[in-house]
């Protein structure tokens, strides 16, 4: 019996990351509270992932940040009133608001048309390069908040040199405070991830790691006032109860469109890629449409509550998970924990230094770092998915996460043109004692049939490759001229001293025959390729700029004294061949189901000619 809910009460690691992941979007802790809990309830009524728990993400906090920052930058003078810093933040909240708006909007937007196929685009090595190569930002990012520097947020390409370089500056001002008690954390959180990492199937729930670092540094702190005796910075005062609904900044939205189309795009990727990671693993499907409703709505009616933009996360997605729920009511539990918190406990969180919250982010993003000992497998396996992964890691540290995204899915959409440009055409060989073909390159054991050249084209064949397959076509049949005899007809015969057959072989066979006679010529060429078939069973379509190539092969392999056939077209290349006047070239009797039943047909149609003009040798 399927359970709905944690067999066992899992920690909730939501309440303290989504205060953490605030700092990350620069709002204050509380928003990531409420990020935390309306997009949980609205994901499970509309959502179709039964493991999916969604709320404030690390990679699309900081995106939002970065827009934030850029837009109403944090007034780093020291005599700021608290009047003039909570204007600021009220500013602040009401842009990432208005991204969260735009955000659902975008997504029911793309919902109403249908565009839920565009998560394809994104392939495992572009998921996995972006979020390892946005783990990095957003570790480079929590230095200053590590060592207690007040610094300004770089935004723009090269951000991670900028921020370093700002931190190796600012180093002599380090707050030894802040830097101690970012140590002790870390020093207590890494080994906790790495203990509930390689125990998970012993331990019937997770090590409570962030609750109790969070509740010991907030003790702490509280006792010692480290926040007036070493200015230890604390995340202030969280308002209890619910934010009362009101409209996001909407007149920022024009300054924050470009920005948020890619927060959107990347929000849903993610979330749709994580949804069917654990559907597939537990034999379900989801609806990648109705996941663009499902998110659309809960960032859509989130903003209205002071949310900034939310998407499925990895770290409550696992731990839910793992604990055994397997429905979307676990989504209810989780947000239960986090009402009770905005409710009652927010308060106690006043003292909680904001360096625990920053090791909260940093060590969060361990799954995401860990994806480097995935390089050498993908380079076993497919170079070109590793130089996919390369590129779209390196277009992400350098330029930015949204550039960096967009170049990967670019660059990985080039390697597969390249790849249907460049596909190899094969010549094919039987296998001794069956009906099995198989390229004589790569298989010793086949042979090829005298007089018979079996090729196959694993491509498309379309107005970017004709060339290509024109030549590589040409060069397997001999019909390329010979190097030298420019601006000469010659023949395509291989001048030899073999005794040769003095049949008489019709080299020109009229364009209009009709279909019931064989286009063929009556008893092979001069040379040693009497016949030809093309393997089609790897060409997935034909434009008709590649039909028309199709027809021109066809009549300078009736020239040169070659019957062209066709074995194992699907429907559609067929008719997109017919339809462009194959059939003036190439009789019914040349096209095939299998390369087999062309070779069979040759074959008996030779022994009968053999039989009817038996070759006289001179």
């Amino acid at each position: 019996m399927v359970s709905t809910a944690p067999s066992s009460p899992p920690y909730p690691p939501w309440v303290p990351a989504g205060m953490a992941f605030a700092l990350l979007a620069s709002v204050a802790p509380v928003y990531g509270l409420y990020t935390s809990f309306f997009p949980v309830i609205l994901y499970m009524l509309f959502g179709t992932g039964r493991h999916i728990s969604t709320g404030t993400f690390a990679v699309v906090s900081l995106m939002t940040g970065s827009v934030v920052e850029q837009l109403v930058p944090w007034p780093l003078e020291p005599n700021a009133t608290s009047v003039e810093l909570a204007w600021v933040e009220e500013r602040r909240i009401g842009v990432a608001a208005a991204m969260a708006f735009l955000v659902g909007l975008l997504l029911l937007v793309m919902f109403v048309v249908q565009l839920g196929f565009l998560a394809t685009y994104l392939s495992e090595p572009i998921v996995k390069a972006f979020t390892n190569g946005a783990a990095l930002h957003v570790l480079v990012s929590q230095l200053p908040s590590l060592l207690g520097l007040a610094l300004p947020r770089h935004t723009g390409s090269f951000t991670i040199f900028k921020t370093l370089a700002s931190v190796a500056q600012a180093l002599p001002r380090t707050n030894v405070a802040e830097l101690l008690i970012s140590a002790l954390c870390l020093a207590l959180l890494v080994p906790i991830k790495e203990i509930n990492t390689r125990f998970r199937n012993k331990l019937r729930t997770p090590i409570p790691g962030e609750i109790v670092v969070v509740l010991a540094a907030t003790g702490v702190c509280f006792a010692s006032s480290l926040d007036t005796r070493y200015d230890v910075q604390i995340v202030g005062h969280l308002p209890a109860g619910f934010p009362q609904p009101r409209l996001p900044a909407l007149q920022s939205l024009p300054q924050v469109l470009g920005d948020t189309v890619a927060v959107a795009f990347v929000a849903y990727a993610v979330s749709v890629s994580l949804a069917m990671i654990y559907a597939e693993k537990h034999s379900y499907t989801i609806n990648p449409n109705q996941e663009l409703l499902a998110h659309g709505v809960s960032n859509l009616v989130s903003s209205l509550f002071a949310c900034f933009p939310s998407s499925a996360t990895l770290a409550t997605t696992n731990i839910l998970e793992s604990a055994g729920g397997h429905t979307q009511l676990t989504g209810f539990f989780s947000g239960t924990v986090v009402l009770m918190v905005l409710m009652w406990l927010g308060p106690l969180f006043r003292y909680l230094p904001k360096a625990v919250l920053a090791c909260i982010n940093v060590t969060s993003l361990r799954q995401m770092v860990l994806q480097f000992w995935d390089l050498p497998e993908l380079w076993r396996i497919s170079r070109i998915d590793f130089a996919v992964w390369v590129v779209t890691w390196l277009a992400v540290v350098v330029l930015n996460v949204d550039v960096g995204l967009a170049v990967g899915v670019v660059f990985s959409m080039m390697t597969i043109i390249c790849r249907t440009q460049r596909a190899e055409c094969m010549t094919l060989g039987k296998a001794a004692n069956t009906e099995i073909y198989r390229p004589l390159q790569r298989h010793s054991k086949c042979f090829e049939i005298p007089g018979v050249k079996i090729m196959a084209y694993h491509a498309p064949i379309y107005y970017g490759n004709r060339d290509f397959f024109r030549e590589a076509l040409s060069q397997l049949l001999g019909l390329s001229r010979p190097k030298g005899s420019r601006g000469e007809k010659a023949p395509r015969a291989v001048e030899s001293g073999a005794k040769m057959s003095i049949s008489t072989v019709e080299n020109c066979v009229p364009s209009s025959v009709p279909d019931g006679e064989d286009r063929c010529p009556s008893s092979g060429a001069t040379g040693s390729i009497q016949a030809a078939i093309l393997d089609c069973s790897g060409i997935v379509f034909v434009d008709s700029a590649g039909a028309r190539l199709l027809i021109q092969m066809c009549m300078a392999c009736q020239k040169a004294g070659i019957c062209l056939n066709l074995a194992a077209c699907n429907g559609e290349v067929l008719e997109t061949l017919t339809s462009s006047g194959l059939g003036q070239h190439l009789s019914p009797q040349q096209v095939f189901v299998t390369v087999q039943d062309a070779l069979a047909y040759i074959t008996q149609t030779t022994e009968k000619v053999a039989e009817k003009n038996p070759p006289i040798w001179v």
